[in-house]
């Protein structure tokens, strides 16, 4: 076992770290507030290459080798801010299953276009429904063949860049009746016609991403554009999604190191009955639950990420990780709001927002309970 971080790694948490803390910690409160993209940041992020740095250099990316080293950047970015983290990687959300599912041809036509330093083309994934969360089954969204292309209708929520993505990646039904089995994936030029927006979601958190509902009427996709085999994107969709889920491991994890080392710093100068609330056990003690539980946190997403990358199954780890991470980030982040009394509970303070940021955690990429599921699967 090696617990250190190489060279390289070192490296690119530097790297992160740096353009979260004088990049995004400044202007964070300010695009929480009015909910809005936060365009400069990403303009900013194009250029040093943070918008493809999942993507391999062989398509244009920065080519960050491997998943562990993806995650020391994403624990950085959320550190800064989970909307604005979200926001640079909504790009991925269309490039990993065009990785994983795509041909090489889809690669080197799709995957380019997200890396060019002076232009930010936003990704979007497209699985969730109104009525169909983790349960595939119950999609509606059909593209029926006719000829060579298919016709694409139905309605996606809660998407990640959703009606301003310029690249799509939706999942339909291609054979209804056969459940799991007939459900293919497509990518989608977001300037076809029949792509419209609906609502924009107000959020609890996460408000620098945009969220939205995405309409598909009669979209035409050539055939080319299909992902894989016609009926088998089910599989592809969980594979992803096992990758997916240290990432959001991670994202946990930078949440409450924001949330507990702003604590930590606040408990050290909040002077209360002659000293530093720090020395009071209640409170001491508290910090070091919060510190034990982000580590094991962090070690957890890691453990998942090194066993995808030595191409094993993560699904029963990243499950873990998943769950634990984002129960933990919760947990943290009330406490830091505890800690801080009555001012962690005004908007002038950052523990606020970290508290709203974290609770999405457990939620998205699969529920805690949907992780617990999986879990129980796997024993």
């Amino acid at each position: 076992m090696n617990f250190e971080l190489t060279p390289e790694q070192r490296e690119l948490k530097e790297w992160a770290h740096t353009f979260a803390e004088k990049e995004i910690r400044p202007v964070a409160a300010y695009y929480d507030e009015r909910e809005e993209m936060p365009w400069d940041v990403l303009k900013k992020a194009a250029k040093v290459g943070l918008l493809s740095y999942t993507i391999p250099e062989e398509y244009g990316g920065n080519g960050v080798p491997d998943l562990i080293s993806s995650l020391v950047v994403g624990e950085e970015l959320f550190w800064g801010c989970a909307g604005i983290a979200t926001a640079i990687g909504g790009i991925g959300l269309a490039s990993i299953p065009i990785l994983e599912m795509g041909s090489e041809e889809q690669k080197k036509k799709w995957l380019p276009m997200f890396c060019d330093p002076d232009q930010v083309r936003l990704g979007a994934m497209c699985l969730t429904e109104p009525g169909a969360g983790s349960d595939v089954v119950s999609m509606t969204t059909r593209a029926v063949r006719h000829g060579d292309e298919y016709i694409i209708n139905g309605t996606k929520t809660f998407i990640t860049n959703g009606g301003i993505a310029d690249v799509y990646v939706v999942f339909a039904k291609t054979n209804p009746e056969a459940g799991y089995a007939g459900v293919s994936a497509f990518i989608v030029d977001g300037k076809t016609p029949g792509i419209s927006s609906g609502k924009k979601f107000k959020k609890l958190g996460l408000r620098a991403s945009h969220t939205a509902e995405v309409r598909f009427d009669d979209v035409h996709v050539p055939i080319e554009n299909r992902l894989g085999e016609e009926n088998m994107a089910f599989i592809g969709a969980m594979k992803m999604l096992e990758h997916s889920r240290p990432t959001v491991a991670i994202a946990a994890v930078g949440v409450a190191r924001a949330a507990y080392e702003y604590a930590l710093a606040y408990a050290k100068e909040r002077v209360q009955f002659g000293k530093p609330i720090y020395y009071n056990q209640a409170i001491s003690f508290t910090l070091t639950e919060m510190l034990t539980k982000i580590e094991a946190g962090r070690l957890l997403a890691y453990r998942a990420a090194w066993l995808a990358d030595e191409g094993k199954s993560c699904n029963m780890e990243g499950s873990m990780a998943k769950a634990f991470c984002g129960d933990m980030a919760m947990e943290v982040a009330t406490n830091a709001v505890q800690i801080l009394g009555g001012y962690g509970y005004m908007r002038d303070y950052p523990v606020e927002k970290w508290l709203r940021d974290a609770k999405i955690m457990s939620i998205y990429e699969g529920t805690t309970q949907i992780q617990k599921r999986v879990m129980t699967r796997m024993m």
